[in-house]
């Protein structure tokens, strides 16, 4: 088969503009055999944003050859080719342009884009960006941007795909032909083209011992591990700590020439280890660069290991999960000299339940087209290499994400042993690993759902260690609380009934429809009557949100919270005007729900007994899960109207722009202190809590209040330690403070503010060479700065990235960041803590403001009043230490390795100022701390980064 790669430059986008360079590769039989690469005269001159990004200018492009002439000499090369590209539609758009205005037939032959193929075939690929697909398939990209540089990796990275394509097992490429058979497009056809290619190629199929009822998996059964350890090997550790690290220190040193000891990671490993074998609880602040994982993995297993006892590590990341597992836990089991398991448990929805994707399948279930195509191909091919069936290992786009929610596991729709999948499920294999492991790595929201769920989900414990904990109590709150989005509701409502073809009711109903006999007519009838009532349902349900919205709209102010939305706090003595009839219009809900879910739960009860007659098994467990679902959804709505926890604050969420369809519904917990330690601190013999961050001015008061352990300090339960922190932040870190800046006060004030801020930016972003990441604390200042700084910089090749403007996306962000020599980042809240630039990438930080929370935050309102109940300052008491932990996750992102160096800007003179700002300065980790005013600033870091640099 013949394939023409093809790229272009051009001179922008639209039908006016030209080629100006392009790069075509010829494939034959999966060997580069031929190429055609030209610079392009277009007649007009090159926009410099073009030049900048191709590096192609008007006086390269003078001599080179007209279009007429270079598409003269391509057109041989197409004949009979497939012509492929990545992200053909552009390209294709410019050839056949080009093709009509010279006269030529326009192509037409078979068309494929490589993003297509790589997303099905490489369903980890965390960018499709051609620079970074390369760089994951270790393909060097001399000149991106560049169309004989582009066309040539495109052709290597088809190339690739080609192989891929053949490693499948047959099984699956089979699977992929029958999800592609129907699609619009060329990828289908060149699926079944690969199918046929492998059956020729290769008769006998390797794969058979991988299929499972017509699916091709790389798990065997659950449940047939063989032991790690003998139990002697237990007796040989020795007895006490010291002794045991001794000699897992002399196995590190062998394996690591530079290894040396840190003094507050071995300070941490003896603290964990003793808090464990006394029986105490230990709150331990430990800084970047102490290894912290270490300090609590290893005295973790040894206790876990000597007592036969299990111990649970929880975090607040998904993704420092699975840092543990990829990067920690491996180390460890090197290290060990006896054989132990960890094991990774996540909540059930990150889980793919088997059951729902074979129906799904089985049933070609693609209610977005091409893109539900590709996303359930990407988990076909991901089925045939995941040990886990995590979703964390992929990465959808578009509307892969509502795929996935439809296939993903759930307790409500789950047949247990009675699934023909069970043993090979991946959520059970996860909950057995979990049972049989020494160590178990969860995350703080799965704590708290097994709180909920009375500790049916995690094994039994009595050790637990709490990393990140300085977010603990907020994530408490959070699960603690209710949350009803109006898509969740609706959604539920739509599962149910969608139209006379798709929903559950429907699907049901046309199974049932087939049978003649009195009893499953019957059951039609009930079908109708409650989809009446669902519809009812979906009716009032729009209703009652669009008057919520109406509510909120009038009475929030959108430029006093983040990110501009709506917000609006509901309270139960003083309810604002009309809330009767919102409360009416509950009330008919709740007779409806009613008259829907009885009939619903009968329903399901009759057909359950008989379901295998009717061949509906799956159908019904699904619809009982949703059933389920709507119960939930009934008692939040009823809860959030009714308010009837004093304890709880409610308030009303929506966005600007869609309306009622944006609205959310809070109800959470005002103090969890009492819960914390009913459930964790009281009944648990030792829980370990550390980060970063936990004091406040070298004092955890702030934190113990928190988290309710205050009055443990009296029995001599809870022990605090605060670690040295293993940089020479003296020599590495200088916090500069331009003490002559405006304060931010008013609307006006924010225009002088801004206005002084971006010059001072501009300065020190040219004396760092970019380098610079800005740390925000308002959206819509981060939008005022961007453009006029990009404005500024641009001249000077320094490029301007901002999050929200150039994308929200965190991990794209700071790898373009990380990808370009020249580069300001300016983020807001996600980018406060969480991000690792290590290096040269980052000299730069700036604080524009000191991140205090909006104090007219529903929660932060209630926890006011709370205080100020007690007769407490609030301000000291919450909103001071709330900014300072936030401010020291902030000042964290510049220092990674103990050879950063850099500069930390404080935009904001409340540090020194006011009584409160030497608890930001205090809390810091001894930075050299200077202010000056705002034209000394450049001078001193020129200064700063000059001097130890020789």
């Amino acid at each position: 088969m013949k394939f023409a790669v093809l790229d272009f430059e051009t001179t922008g986008s639209t039908a006016t503009d030209r080629i100006i360079q392009v790069g075509l590769f010829i494939i034959n039989d999966h060997e580069m055999t031929d190429r055609y690469t030209s610079l392009v005269n277009p007649g007009i001159s090159i926009p410099s944003s073009i030049t900048t990004l191709t590096g192609i200018d008007d006086e390269m492009v003078k001599d080179a050859p007209a279009i007429e002439e270079v598409i003269a000499e391509m057109v041989p090369l197409l004949q009979d080719a497939v012509l492929v590209g990545h992200n053909i539609a552009f390209d294709l758009a410019f050839l056949q342009r080009a093709l009509d205005d010279n006269g030529y037939f326009p192509f037409d032959g078979r068309v494929l884009d490589t993003m297509d193929a790589l997303r099905v075939l490489f369903p980890g690929l965390s960018s499709l960006q051609l620079s970074m697909v390369c760089h994951a398939f270790g393909i060097e990209h001399e000149r991106p941007h560049q169309a004989d540089s582009d066309a040539e990796v495109t052709a290597l990275i088809w190339l690739r795909c080609m192989e891929r394509f053949q490693s499948l097992p047959l099984l699956t490429l089979q699977r992929l032909e029958l999800i592609f058979a129907d699609s619009a497009g060329d990828f289908g056809w060149f699926v079944s083209e690969m199918r046929q290619y492998k059956e020729l190629h290769q008769p006998l199929d390797p794969d058979l011992d991988r299929y499972f009822r017509q699916f091709a998996l790389n798990v065997g059964e659950w449940g047939e591990e063989e032991p790690v350890r003998e139990e002697e090997d237990i007796l040989r550790l020795p007895d006490d700590f010291p002794a045991f690290y001794d000699q897992l220190k002399r196995e590190l040193q062998q394996r690591f020439a530079a290894y040396e000891d840190r003094e507050s990671q071995v300070q941490m490993l003896s603290e964990v280890e003793t808090a464990f074998e006394d029986g105490k609880h230990l709150m331990i602040e430990a800084g970047t660069g102490t290894g912290k994982s270490l300090g609590y993995l290893i005295p973790s297993l040894y206790y876990g290991l000597k007592q036969d006892k299990k111990v649970l590590v929880s975090t607040h990341t998904i993704n420092l999960q699975e840092q543990l597992r990829e990067r920690d836990v491996p180390l460890l089991h090197e290290l060990f000299p006896v054989g132990f398991r960890a094991a990774v448990l996540k909540g059930r929805s990150h889980y793919l339940c088997l059951r729902k994707f074979e129906h799904k399948m089985n049933i070609l279930d693609f209610e977005h087209g091409k893109e539900d195509r590709i996303t359930a191909g990407q988990m076909l091919v991901w089925l045939g290499e995941t040990k886990h069936g995590d979703e964390e290992e992929l990465h959808f786009a578009n509307k892969g994400k509502q795929f996935w929610q439809s296939v993903e596991s759930d307790t409500d729709s789950c047949l247990n042993r009675a699934c023909p999948w069970f043993k090979k499920c991946f959520y059970h294999r996860a909950r057995h690993e979990a049972n049989t492991a020494d160590v178990i790595i969860t995350n703080h929201s799965l704590l708290f759902t097994d709180m909920k769920a009375e500790n049916r989900l995690l094994p039994g414990y009595k050790h637990l260690v709490i990393d990140e904990a300085h977010h603990f109590e907020e994530v408490a709150g959070k699960h603690l609380g209710i949350e009803l989005h109006y898509h969740g509701l609706s959604n539920t409502l739509l599962w149910l009934y969608k139209d006379a073809r798709s929903g559950q009711l429907s699907n049901l109903r046309i199974r049932l429809q087939r049978f003649e006999e009195e009893r499953a007519q019957g059951w039609c009838i009930s079908i109708d009557r409650v989809v009446e009532k669902l519809l009812q349902l979906k009716e009032e349900w729009d209703q009652l949100t669009e008057l919520l919205y109406q509510l909120l709209a009038s009475r929030s102010d959108p430029s006093q919270s983040e990110g501009n939305g709506l917000v609006y706090r509901v309270k139960k003595d003083s309810l604002p005007t009309g809330w009767d009839k919102l409360e009416v219009l509950e009330e008919n809900m709740q007779l409806n729900f009613g008259e829907a879910l009885k009939p619903l739960d009968k329903l399901i009860s009759e057909i359950k007994e008989v379901q295998d007659e009717y061949d509906v098994q799956s159908l019904i467990t699904d619809l009982s899960g949703t059933v389920k679902e709507l119960y939930r959804h009934r008692d939040s709505l009823h809860f959030f109207m009714t308010m009837p926890d004093a304890n709880y604050v409610y308030w009303l969420e929506a966005g600007t722009y869609s309306r009622n369809r944006s609205l959310q519904l809070f109800c959470v917990p005002i103090d969890v202190s009492e819960m914390l330690k009913q459930h964790f601190f009281g009944p648990k013999d030792s829980v370990i809590l550390t980060s970063a961050t936990l004091s406040v001015g070298k004092s955890f008061d702030y934190t113990c209040d928190q988290l309710g352990l205050r009055e443990n300090g009296a029995d001599g339960k809870l022990k605090t330690v605060q670690l040295p922190s293993p940089f020479n932040y003296r020599d590495q870190a200088l916090v500069a403070i331009p003490r002559d800046f405006p304060t931010l006060r008013g609307a006006s004030g924010e225009k002088e503010f801004v206005d002084r801020l971006v010059p001072s930016l501009a300065e020190v972003a040219l004396e760092t060479r970019g380098r610079m990441l800005v740390l925000f604390t308002s959206n819509r200042m981060l939008k005022l700065v961007h453009g006029a700084l990009k404005e500024m910089l641009s001249p000077f090749g320094i490029g301007v990235l901002g999050q929200g403007v150039d994308s929200s996306n965190r991990s794209k962000l700071t790898r373009l960041f990380q990808n370009s020599p020249n580069c300001v980042l300016l983020g807001t809240s996600s980018f406060w803590e969480g991000v690792d630039i290590p290096g040269n990438a980052l000299t730069c930080l700036a604080i524009v403001r000191l991140p205090f929370q909006p104090p007219n935050h529903p929660l932060i309102e209630a926890k006011t009043e709370m205080i100020k109940q007690r007769n407490q300052n609030p301000f000291m008491k919450l909103s001071v230490p709330q900014a300072v932990i936030r401010f020291k996750q902030g000042f964290g992102r510049l220092v990674r390795t103990a050879t950063d160096k850099g500069i930390v800007i404080i935009y904001d003179t409340r540090v020194i100022d006011t009584n409160y700002g030497k608890y930001f300065l205090y809390s810091l980790p001894g930075p050299k701390i200077e202010h000056m005013n705002s034209n000394q600033l450049v001078p001193r870091i020129k200064q700063w980064m000059g001097e130890n640099q020789a």
